[in-house]
Formats: structure tokens, sequence, C-alpha cells
């Protein structure tokens, strides 16, 4: 049954608003997950940061904020700049479950949301980050055919309840304030899709082969 398990969770992504987009029925499907939630980007942003932080008291979660670069631009960021973001923000505990991007991103595309994945994935390969399992967001726009849709042959996927996806819908678009016309509103999922590993090397292999099974 959905909600009743305890865990002590991460989750890691670029940017605030995507720990909504991606997870939040899932964050929210699961009250007795305690959760950390980790934004690279956007920590000195007077709009957005604030935000996230209204956003993680309704998810009943703690969380912390970097300030990465995130010009529109997406100038590459140097791979050892992104994982000590994610060591300085992330409590060095072991946790049950990471959850963060998918290597080829959500969507096409946004190089943050790919690098962020790589960096945790390396992370957890070199044993500098620990966790029982990670999960990696599944979805896809078909090149930017439509928006993101969960991948139906994802190991994890999750049918959101009527109610916990309003809540979600509420938090895009009342706490992050994005207008109903938005992409952000227009994208929110209502049902969210995860791959699944278990262990680093499976990981790691499955990065190197480009994100692909």
């Amino acid at each position: 049954m959905v909600g009743i398990q305890t865990k002590t969770v991460a989750i890691i992504v670029a940017h605030p608003d995507d720990e909504t987009l991606w997870a939040g029925g899932t964050i929210l499907s699961h009250p007795l997950w305690n959760c950390f939630i980790v934004s690279l980007c956007r920590g000195n942003d007077p709009d957005r940061a604030p935000r996230f932080y209204k956003a993680l008291k309704i998810l009943k979660s703690d969380g912390n904020m970097g300030d990465l670069d995130d010009g529109s631009e997406q100038i590459p960021l140097e791979k050892e700049k992104v994982e000590l973001a994610i060591l300085d923000l992330l409590p060095q505990i072991h946790f049950d479950l990471i959850i963060s991007h998918n290597p080829s991103g959500e969507y096409t595309r946004h190089l943050r949301h790919e690098e962020v994945s790589k960096a945790v994935i390396k992370l957890w390969y070199s044993e500098r980050i620990f966790t029982d399992e990670l999960w990696t967001f599944a979805y896809e726009d078909g090149k930017r055919k439509y928006y993101p849709q969960p991948e139906k042959d994802a190991a994890i996927y999750i049918k959101l309840t009527k109610q916990i996806w309003l809540k979600k819908y509420s938090l895009i678009t009342e706490t992050y304030g994005f207008e109903e016309n938005s992409w952000e509103a227009k994208t929110t999922p209502k049902d969210e899709a995860f791959r699944q590993f278990t262990n680093s090397f499976t990981a790691v292999k499955w990065l190197n082969n480009g994100g692909v099974y």
C-alpha cells in the first residue's frame, strides 16, 4: 500500500519545481518518507528560492539550494563542480533511496538535468554518496512532439489519485506561481514513472550506454 513504509529519501534536482513536476505526487503519496530535497540552481533567485521553501513545507520535506549557473545559454558546467555542489548540499548520511534526473533529461533538452543525473550516478558509483537504490525520472517528449509523458515501460509507474494530482498541480500553479497556460502547468504529469537501480554498477553501465536499456 502506498505511503505506509518509512524511508530516508533524497531528491536531487537541478531546479526548484523539478521535484514537484517529476516526483511531487510520489512524495505526497508517501507521507512517512523522510525527504531531503536538493535544488542545485536558483539559490539566490529572489522569486524562485522562497517558493521552493514554501513547496518544501507542503511536501513535508527538508531541503537546501545551491546556485549553479542556470543561464539560458546552458553553458556546460565542469563535472567536478556539479559533483561538489551535490556533496556540499546533501547530508552525508546513508539514504534508503535517492531520486534524480535521467541522463537524457525529461524533455528535449535541458543540459542541467542531464549533468545532475550523471553526477549523482558517478557519486554513487565512487561511494561518495550512499543509497540502497536510485530512481531516475522516466519521461519523454517525442523530441518536442508533445508535452513530457511518463514512460510506460518504466520499472516504477505510479498512477496518482485525483486528489494527489490536484495538490501537485496547486504546487506548480499557486506555490510556484506558473500560469495555467504555462509549459509547466500544461506539463504537470498525472502519472509518475521512474527507472530503478539497486546497485551502482548497473547504473553506471546504463549511463555509459547512453541511458538506454
